[in-house]
């Protein structure tokens, strides 16, 4: 995996457009313009950790319509300004899940499978909590 950040000179000058290899974009900014870095990290937490929750949870023919994941997160108050706690609370929708099996798939995602969770392990709180909506 391969990827390319290049700034692109602007009046607000932190202006950056981050390419991969296969061609796919994202742009970040330091002025709130796009997604900050730290934004894309804290999304890339909810969004790495959710594939998991769903991956698990079909696998257990859990009867899934939706899945979402809420995140908050504290920064230290000085630089370097790094997440010092995330907390990932799942909103599992559908009929007749089972709590067992979620709160597996949330622990499996934490402690073994979601990337990006454990990159942070070791260095930031993460803490998580689900619950479930009946459709």
């Amino acid at each position: 995996m391969k990827a390319t950040v290049v700034w692109e000179p602007s009046e607000d000058g932190l202006s950056f457009d981050g390419e991969m290899d296969n061609g796919r974009k994202l742009k970040l900014d330091g002025n709130g313009n796009n997604l900050s870095p730290m934004e894309s990290v804290l999304i890339s937490v909810g969004a790495c950790s959710s594939v998991d929750v769903v991956e698990i949870m079909r696998k257990s023919r859990q009867q899934m319509q939706g899945c979402y994941c809420e995140l908050e997160a504290e920064r230290a108050e000085s630089a370097p300004r790094k997440f010092i706690k995330i907390h990932a609370h799942f909103v599992v929708q559908g009929k007749d899940i089972n709590e067992k099996h979620l709160a597996r798939a949330v622990q499996l995602s934490t402690e073994k499978y979601c990337s990006v969770m454990l990159m942070l392990t070791g260095n930031v709180s993460i803490t998580t909590s689900f619950a479930i909506q009946d459709r």
